[in-house]
């Protein structure tokens, strides 16, 4: 079978995996054959993803879900959540060094200065400061409260200290912010009034919206005045309010994630900074009401961080972030049914989780489906993706060019047939032309045949004479027509033995060789197993195997000549099988079945090939791991009939179907010449 190449001009992008509706068609064909469902055809290519034709790898869901899992097992392995406390712990640590260090030299001073009286108030105020440092409590949220009414020797550690809370309410402040949109940066007092506002006019528009009000118009005023906070630009009430779901659920997975001391002295110190209650209310009524509406956010996720290095506050809400988006792009590949399921993805997040490979294998999933229906190959009815009779060609064309491929040339050659007119095969002879045959004029031969009678008659030059005794037309033979059908076993046995996909194959390969090289021919298919049905060729991709057990030959030769009786030509039924008949019907019309197979299943099914002998059918049967008793019955049939019988295995049949129909084809032929 010739390649086929697609081609496009360059314009330097056309880097790395290669990928087009063809190369995607041709991964999915064997799946398409197995289980004859497009949609699960596409759900395993894309768990299991695909090489181009140059043997880039474009990477499966299963792929990328174990990428997501080393990317969280990486942040959770690194990190340490306490460092949220330590660095503020660290720096109030510092600020008290330095306040015992002003406390020691201040007194040293003092003792050093002569004055009796100042060394004595130098020593009771020294006492008494660090008395307070040292009774100074463990938990953050009570070094901070004992600190802001401390009478702080060191004007410099007092400094640092007020520098700190200020940072520290920044944080907080911001960590509000950043549960909502992270568009603030460095809140000013002016920035927190408006902030209050935005969130009493948000816990409104949310109020009526989970009211069922119509809020487009209360939407759009909201989002003239407060959308400098989300720089997403939510195009609708549900974009938006989504988006702090997100934010805030990764926040309050840092808080689950917390040990409860940690968890308590986080919270603690937050009241002591913002003390603004009014605004704090309306956070918590803000996360109340999300968590009603977006349960599917996982507000109970929490992380076991093992690691050793410590992040800050900053650092965390990042982690967490990170995490939320890991989680959720996890639950998105998890729960995809088709690749279209997988545009949703936010692209710019997964490249900056996963990188750029990964990304552009998850862009590519997302366009396949788009792509094969845009080529022809697969259409959507009524949310069902099917094949097209484009596409079911296709299968038809590749499972014949891998066949056809593993086959050597010796053996089957390259079966070219050069037509000309309807009903005739070109035989590059010729002959005299006689009344009644097709007027196929060799004009070659037909005027050296009017030359040389001129010549005998004297006459020489132009024009040149003819007559109907100088015309000499190409000899041609009658095509033979055949008549095939294709008896497939669909027993439970054959999938069990890995026997079915190779079966199918090549049903499917005969049926694209016959309609496409011999389309005179008659192809009929019929599948048995506990009774056997007529199958179209638009049915074959879909066919499957029966969960039932039996072998039922005998109706399924019933059903061949039957549709072989109304055919003309040369008749032979192609059975592939890998067990003896252990089911019939009988006297009654009913399915019977037994193991090991009975005398009356055995006589019904030979039966069967008496008559189709005596209505010259030739059986041709190709047993697939044929054992003891399967191979008795298969030569016992094969004497009545005087058919072939072939004893193969899945990685051969191929082989031996084809080959053996090409040549019964050309003995035909040959035997219509002999004839002529």
């Amino acid at each position: 079978m010739p390649s086929r190449f697609t081609y496009s001009r360059w314009d330097g992008s056309q880097t790395g995996f290669e990928f087009d509706a063809d190369a995607a068609f041709d991964e999915l064909t064997d799946e398409l054959l197995y289980h004859g469902d497009v949609n699960a055809a596409l759900r395993r290519m894309m768990q299991e993803g695909m090489q181009d034709r140059d043997g880039n790898q474009l990477s499966g869901l299963r792929e990328l879900l174990e990428q997501l899992r080393q990317e969280r097992q990486e942040r959770l392995a690194n990190s340490d959540l306490g460092g949220v406390y330590d660095e503020i712990n660290d720096a109030l640590d510092d600020i008290l060094d330095e306040e015992r260090h002003a406390i020691e030299n201040a007194l040293r001073e003092a003792q050093n200065s002569g004055d009796q009286r100042r060394a004595e108030n130098a020593e009771s105020a020294a006492m008494e400061r660090n008395m307070r440092l040292d009774l100074m409590p463990d938990d953050l949220a009570g070094k901070v409260r004992e600190l802001d009414s401390y009478n702080f020797e060191s004007a410099e550690a007092k400094q640092r200290f007020e520098q700190l809370m200020e940072q520290l309410k920044e944080q907080l402040m911001q960590q509000m912010v950043d549960q909502m949109s992270g568009a603030i940066q460095n809140m000013t007092p002016d920035d927190m009034a408006r902030m209050k506002d935005m969130m009493a006019s948000l816990n409104e528009l949310l109020e009526a919206h989970q009211r069922g009000e119509d809020t487009s118009e209360q939407f759009s005023d909201f989002m003239d005045e407060f959308g400098d906070f989300f720089p997403e630009n939510p195009e609708n009430v549900e974009q938006l309010l989504e988006q702090m779901a997100q934010r805030m659920a990764a926040m309050q997975a840092m808080m689950n994630s917390m040990t409860p001391e940690q968890r308590a002295q986080l919270q603690e110190l937050s009241d002591q900074l913002m003390g603004d209650m009014d605004l704090q209310w309306q956070m918590q009524q803000l996360s109340g009401n999300l968590q009603q509406m977006f349960p599917q956010m996982q507000w109970n996720q929490s992380y076991d961080f093992e690691g050793q290095d410590p992040m800050g506050f900053q650092q965390a809400m990042q982690a967490m972030q990170e995490l939320g988006d890991i989680d959720q792009l996890e639950n998105l590949l998890r729960n995809a049914s088709s690749p279209s399921a997988l545009a949703e993805a936010d692209m710019d997040k997964v490249r900056n989780l996963m990188g750029d490979d990964a990304a552009k294998s998850l862009e590519r999933l997302a366009e396949l489906t788009k792509q094969l229906e845009q080529a022809g190959l697969i259409e959507n009815k009524e949310g069902k993706l099917e094949l097209t009779p484009k596409g079911l060609r296709k299968i038809g064309s590749n499972a014949l060019r891998e066949l056809f491929s593993k086959m050597s040339k010796d053996m089957a050659g390259q079966h070219e047939m050069s037509q000309h007119g309807v009903g005739h095969e070109r035989t590059y002879d010729t002959k005299a032309y006689e009344y009644g045959d097709p007027f196929q004029l060799d004009l070659n031969r037909t005027i050296r045949n009017a030359l040389r009678r001129s010549a005998g008659d004297g006459e020489t030059g132009t024009p040149v004479r003819l007559s109907p005794d100088d015309f000499e037309i190409e000899r041609t033979e009658h095509l033979t027509r055949s008549a095939t059908v294709l008896m497939l076993d669909l027993s439970l046995s054959m999938p069990m033995r890995d026997n079915f996909l190779p079966a199918k194959k090549v049903a499917m390969a005969l049926h694209h060789l016959i309609s496409t090289q011999f389309p005179r021919d008659y192809l009929g298919i019929v599948g048995f197993s506990e009774t056997a049905r007529i199958l179209t060729a638009e049915q074959l991709p879909e066919v499957s195997w029966d969960f039932v057990y039996g072998t039922n030959m005998h109706h399924g030769f019933t059903l061949a000549r039957q549709l072989l009786a109304r055919e003309s030509g040369n008749k032979q039924i192609i059975m592939i099988t890998d067990g003896e008949p252990t089911a019939h019907i009988t006297p009654d019309g009913l399915p019977f079945f037994n193991y090991p197979p009975v005398r009356e299943t055995i006589e019904a099914t030979l039966r069967e090939v008496v008559r189709a002998t005596k209505s010259q059918i030739r059986i041709n049967t190709f047993g697939l791991g044929a054992d003891g008793s399967l191979r008795a019955f298969i030569e016992r049939m094969t004497q009545i009939n005087q058919g072939r019988a072939f004893f193969t295995t899945p990685e051969n049949l191929g082989d031996y179907v084809l080959v053996d129909f090409l040549d019964g084809k050309r003995q035909m032929a040959r035997a219509g010449r002999r004839a002529g």
